[in-house]
């Protein structure tokens, strides 16, 4: 029997145009982190940061989060522990403060091998974190984490 995890698109892109992307992303990954930022610039969008990072802190814990480097290349990881807010200034120079503990894969998989719905879905762009609903994301997604962590095969 196989155990389904939700699957997330976290792309750990600012809002924020004049913070370098990649910044985010290798932040993360050094540290083991998953995230997004606070930069708010439009009435309103306060509001809906404070439902994003509820929705975030909600995520089960071994869920599974897909991102893409500027280079283009896709990471997968899995949240390993709660939300928390990070409050040092160089979290917020690349703007990712709103994080979660996070496993990621030592190597990125390449677009050909990456689940044909995670592809799509950051050709679409964007920068919230969202859940992906296809239905073969999560066996797709699990797949790949068993072979690269060099788990049993889930059936």
């Amino acid at each position: 029997m196989s155990l389904m995890v939700a699957v997330y698109r976290a792309p750990m892109r600012s809002r924020n145009d004049a913070i370098e992307p990649q910044a985010a992303i290798d932040r993360a990954r050094r540290l083991g982190l998953c995230g997004f930022g606070r930069s708010v610039s439009r009435p309103g969008e306060q509001e809906r940061l404070v439902r994003r990072v509820a929705r975030f802190a909600e995520v089960d814990q071994g869920s599974f989060v897909w991102t893409r480097d500027t280079n283009g290349w896709f990471w997968l990881g899995r949240i390993s522990g709660p939300y928390s807010h990070d409050a040092d200034e160089t979290a917020a120079a690349v703007d990712l403060v709103h994080i979660r503990p996070c496993e990621w894969l030592p190597t990125p998989i390449l677009e050909q091998d990456a689940p044909v719905a995670v592809i799509a879905t950051f050709r679409r762009g964007g920068r919230n974190f969202q859940q992906l609903h296809h239905p073969s994301i999560d066996k797709d997604t699990q797949r790949i984490w068993d072979a690269r962590t060099n788990q049993p095969a889930q059936d």
